[in-house]
């Protein structure tokens, strides 16, 4: 599975970013899609998560009601509407896959449960 982000740059404080990652993969609609951020000197940090087959969204709280996430099943890509940026969201994001299992599904904060990734994309929020 490969999966590629796009739609990183730089935005001012308040501003609005949609990112996406293409999947290359006849299994997208088994999928768990997860977008994950790392800013400088700081761990990776779960933002969100997408059961590609059924919908089903889960967000960090830092990110609630700022992010959405959503998948378009014909085009095999998952977007992350970011809206209301902050400074504090600044950082390279990656999306990465697994199957939506249960056992994904409950621990998708972890880096762990998720087995291809991106290389990632960068987002600047200035102030």
């Amino acid at each position: 599975v490969q999966l590629v982000e796009s739609g990183g740059g730089l935005v001012q404080a308040g501003g609005s970013l949609r990112l996406s990652c293409a999947v290359s993969s006849s299994d997208f609609n088994g999928f768990a899609i997860a977008w994950f951020r790392q800013a400088p000197g700081k761990v990776r940090e779960a933002v969100s998560c997408i059961s590609v087959k059924d919908g089903r969204t889960f967000y960090s709280d830092s990110v609630k009601g700022r992010f959405t996430t959503s998948s378009d099943n014909a085009k095999n890509t998952v977007y992350l509407q970011m809206n209301s940026l902050k400074p504090e969201d600044t950082a390279v994001y990656y999306c990465a896959q697994s199957w939506a299992s249960v056992s994904v599904l409950n621990l998708w904060e972890l880096p762990s449960s998720f087995g291809s990734w991106g290389p990632g994309t960068q987002v600047t929020v200035s102030s």
